[in-house]
């Protein structure tokens, strides 16, 4: 037992990795510079659909600079594979969704702007970019498929192999039981929705350097990514052809990812393969406008969504139909995002008995879409609390207590959509929401408000979200194409320092101070002590990368494990270096004790003697102190909160002021409350920024990205947030060791229904679409819309 009062579990200690993000030491991709280092540019289709009808290289390959050109054609000869997709889908009618050739480099065809059809690799950067515009196409252009609520059944045709351009149509949940409830209901609402596509932006663009080494026939990526060893896996088994253990994934600082980075792409693939083919190190970093264009984009769902209610407002049954659009191509995860991680949620914080969901999945030529900050469950949380906000409405009840009547009190609960919750105490997370809000106090500033000219509103989000996707035979029999386990290295040095090696990765999570604060307080030891090594295919044993908020709830289980193994074997050393019994030590901050007596060695003393075994049981024990796990959860962590949202119209204008914003979480057990509360700090602004700001959009004819710069892409700045009212409600996870739940996606999930209840709320309306811009809210203010 380690004596929690002294742990540094639970205390808010800075940053370590923040010296040197702070003080521009970091080392990124960007700064990774080899020697013969040459770089790459990509000649990208201004055409969302068309035909190469041919590709003319001979005045760029004569351009300074220029070591080598590749196509899609010198990909296809080298028998390079498409870009694989990470889980399959089936059809209500069984059938396998449509996986239509992602191909690293176009061929035959462009499918959205930005779509990559050609490599060039000079002495520089600017000399590439040089070239590749001398480089000539001639296209056949096609119409472009934009909309997805038309996409099924198009004029065109994105994949000729798919004609409808329907990927799967889905189904999940009781459709009978639902049927059942609706036609008994007393009252049914109904509702629209469309979730904005968004555009990631991450502080550092996509970026890759591939080096590939004579001698041993090897390559090393570095490269801006979140789950470097999936990265390998899926390029050299699935796309190259090569053996893992030539390829070395290396993802050193990463500025940002959001689910962005998860994803194998095709440039870096691309950089790889060619490597070889010029026999020097290629770095290609993406400027602004093709991070733009070609980073995965997030959410573009169109949805219907309807509520069966008894007479005191009990919810009975809801039924969901979504169209959720994959863009050009399926990414990574693509497939599972509007399904797995999106129907299985819409039960929310309710006790509804009886949920069917029907998923249409479509291509049209925009880029691909896939995971980003929260990937499904934000979607699911704006479907089941704007509908539940309406439902109040409609029902002439209040909106908490709507949500009181209908929240889950009893655990463990099995949902209807197929999760079951372990813990959860979502009435009191409300009630302390409430009162932080001042919620008895917003009639009182409403009124004010309203002397001033001013509209006021108040609006109400009672999510959950699914976090550490596990297991892996269950997400197996889902159709993952990959485990969802985790792996630590804990490796105890002579002096009784540690350096601890995990396969989940940081893009500004500050995994290096909270794993070191949770080995540190397991061992006794100090912080500093212990050292965090992350992103590093040649030096970490295997993992699965950092998404969908499992770095410590799988991860830091995965090293706690480990641990839990090195002071099993530190109990058998002490024991002899005692003359006891290891069944007699104890293990207590820092010390292997003999129970009941004063006789103790400290864990530096223990770990020298595995090291210098002098006086060691070599019969029974090998010396070392050094100790892999691998975790493989049996449930997922069910983070859930409550958020209030206070925003001030002022309808001569539309602008919208978000006057207060109170966020209650349960994240179970907290290792460091610093950290947690920057990263719902962060996932606030993302949410927010989509409901207020942020929507990409493509022109309805052409294809065109119209939100190509920050120009037409508005993020949200200092000035559009408040400062935010952060508490916590724990309620601790049950089934992995430290009782965590996972935080970095809350904030993200939560807001976006929470601002647009207290929006429509001020504007008297029952919507107003995401995202919120001052004219949309000043049409609707002025009964122009």
């Amino acid at each position: 037992m380690t004596d929690m009062s002294s742990s540094p579990i639970g205390k808010s200690l800075l940053r370590r990795e923040d010296q040197r993000f702070l003080t521009g030491t970091g080392q990124y991709t960007d700064d990774v510079v080899m020697p013969g280092q040459t770089y790459g540019v990509f000649l990208r289709s201004p055409h969302a659909h068309a035909r190469i009808k041919s590709i003319d290289l001979s005045h760029a390959r004569e351009a300074p600079g220029v070591v080598a050109i590749f196509t899609g054609a010198d990909l296809a000869e080298a028998k390079v594979g498409g870009l694989p997709c990470g889980w399959l889908i089936h059809s209500k009618d069984g059938s396998p969704m449509k996986e239509p050739p992602h191909p690293v480099l176009a061929q035959d065809k462009v499918r959205h702007v930005g779509d990559q059809v050609a490599l060039v690799v000079a002495e520089t950067a600017l000399q590439a970019k040089d070239a590749a515009e001398m480089i000539e196409v001639d296209y056949e252009p096609l119409a472009a498929v934009v909309d997805p609520a038309g996409a099924d059944g198009a004029p065109a045709a994105v994949h000729d192999d798919v004609p409808d351009n329907v990927c799967y149509d889905w189904g999940h949940g009781d459709k009978a039981a639902v049927d059942a409830a609706f036609a008994k209901a007393a009252h049914v609402t109904r509702i629209d929705l469309v979730n904005n596509r968004l555009i990631p932006n991450a502080m550092e663009p996509r970026a890759a350097n591939a080096v590939y080494t004579r001698h041993d026939d090897s390559y090393t990526l570095y490269v801006a990514n979140q789950n470097p060893h999936v990265e390998r896996l899926l390029m050299s088994a699935f796309v190259l052809g090569l053996p893992e253990s030539k390829v070395r994934v290396i993802a050193p600082d990463v500025g940002g990812g959001f689910g962005s980075k998860i994803f194998l792409y095709a440039e870096e693939t691309a950089l790889v393969w060619a490597s070889k083919r010029v026999g020097r190190p290629i770095k290609w970093t993406a400027e602004r406008s093709e991070s733009f264009l070609t980073d995965a984009h997030g959410r573009d769902h169109v949805t219907t969504a309807e509520m069966a209610m008894d007479a005191q407002g009990q919810f009975m049954g809801m039924r969901v139909k979504t169209i959720a659009n994959l863009g050009a191509y399926l990414s990574t995860f693509a497939s599972s995002v509007p399904t797995i991680l999106y129907a299985t949620l819409l039960a929310g914080q309710y006790r509804t008995p009886a949920i069917y969901a029907e998923v249409k999945a479509v291509f049209t030529n925009t880029a691909p879409v896939d995971a980003y900050r929260g990937a499904g469950r934000p979607e699911a949380t704006y479907v089941v609390e704007r509908l539940v906000e309406q439902c109040a409405r409609e029902m002439k009840i209040d909106p908490t207590e709507i949500r009181r009547r209908n929240f889950i009190t009893q655990f463990p609960y099995a949902t209807p959509v197929g999760l079951t919750y372990d813990t959860g105490d979502y009435a009191a997370t409300l009630d302390k929401a409430m009162k932080l809000a001042d919620v008895a106090g917003f009639p009182a500033r409403k009124a004010e408000a309203a002397k001033r000219g001013k509209l006021r509103g108040l609006g109400y989000s009672c999510y959950i979200e699914a976090c550490g996707l596990a297991p892996s035979n269950i997400a197996g029999a889902l159709g993952a194409r990959a485990g969802l386990f985790e792996a630590g290295e804990v490796r105890v040095h002579p002096t009784g320092t540690v350096t601890v090696f995990t396969g989940s990765h940081s893009h500004g999570q500050g995994h290096e101070t909270t794993f070191a604060q949770v080995v540190a307080g397991k061992l006794g030891i100090p912080v500093e002590n212990v050292e965090i090594v992350h992103g590093d295919t040649g030096r970490v044993p295997f993992g699965m990368g950092t998404y969908g908020s499992r770095s410590l709830s799988v991860g830091g289980t995965a090293i706690v494990k480990a641990v839990d193994k090195v002071i099993a074997k530190g109990r058998k050393i002490a024991a002899h270096l005692l003359e006891a019994s290891d069944s007699d030590i104890e293990f207590e901050n820092g010390e292997f004790k003999v129970a009941g007596t004063d006789r103790k060695v400290p864990f530096a003393q223990v770990a020298l003697t595995a090291y210098v075994p002098h006086n060691y049981p070599l019969d029974k024990l090998e010396p070392g102190l050094n100790e892999n796990a691998f975790y493989d959860p049996t449930n997922f962590t069910y983070p859930a909160g409550s958020y209030v949202c206070e925003v001030e119209v002022d309808p001569e204008t539309g602008r919208t002021k978000v006057i207060q914003f109170v966020a209650v979480d349960d994240f179970g057990n907290v290792v460091n409350p610093m950290i947690v509360e920057g990263q719902v700090h962060g996932g606030l602004a993302q949410g927010l920024g989509q409901a207020m700001l942020e929507g990409c959009a493509y022109d309805a004819e052409s294809g065109q990205l119209l939100t190509g710069s920050y120009m037409d892409y508005a993020m949200p700045r200092a000035d559009d947030l408040p400062s935010f009212t952060i508490d916590t409600h724990v309620t601790p996870c049950t089934h992995n060791p430290l009782g965590v739940k996972g935080c970095g996606e809350a904030g993200a999930i939560g807001s976006p229904p929470a601002f647009i209840n207290a929006l429509t709320d001020a504007l008297g309306v029952d919507s107003v679409p995401m995202p919120a811009t001052a004219e949309r809210v000043w049409r609707i203010a002025n009964k122009m819309a």
